[in-house]
């Protein structure tokens, strides 16, 4: 009994604890603002891991710059779910679904799927996940890249350019994928 009480009381110190390093007035409003809230602005109040996710104006990184000859991350993170046989499956729009099989020039951050300066297999994404503000998107956010030639690993934007395969089933959970894709200016 002893035991279980100084378990208990152990606990509610460490909760007080807590309290009070967060700060004097803390209400129980300001308690629901820990979790994740949606930050502001985002489109259709989306929670994290979903669409294509928050490039922060608070970013060190700078955002992609607009370009009328890359498909723009609005248009790929146009994908609705449905669930069949419990998993979770993307739901293209026709337009989207137009684009399967063919060159397609996509621009975005790098993430490296394996260590070394210069790449051909990585992930493109439409924002930085370097980047400690910015909140990231779903699997409509992404796209997996293999290359012939290796591309040099950036913390910029690139633009790559390959044949775009659209996956309405990938093992991986991917919605996306380019092969022979090449770096272009």
């Amino acid at each position: 009994m002893i035991c279980r009480v100084f378990k208990l009381l152990k606990r509610a110190a460490g909760v007080l604890l807590a309290l009070a390093l967060l700060g004097p007035g803390l209400s129980n409003g300001a308690l629901a603002q820990l979790s994740s809230p949606v930050p502001d602005g985002v489109p259709g109040g989306l929670p994290a891991g979903s669409g294509p996710g928050v490039h922060s104006p608070y970013s060190p990184f700078a955002p992609l710059p607009d370009r009328n000859d890359v498909l723009p991350w609005s248009l790929l993170s146009d994908v609705k779910v449905q669930v069949v046989n419990q998993r979770v499956l993307p739901v293209f729009s026709a337009t989207v679904l137009a684009l399967n099989n063919k060159l397609q020039r996509v621009q975005g951050f790098m993430m490296p799927l394996a260590p070394g300066e210069r790449q051909t297999h990585f992930l493109l994404t439409s924002v930085p996940l370097t980047c400690s503000f910015c909140t990231p998107g779903g699997p409509e956010s992404m796209i997996e890249v293999r290359t012939k030639t290796p591309i040099k690993y950036t913390l910029e934007p690139v633009v790559v350019e390959g044949t775009l395969a659209v996956l309405a089933d990938d093992g991986y959970g991917l919605y996306y994928r380019m092969a022979d894709g090449k770096a272009v200016k």
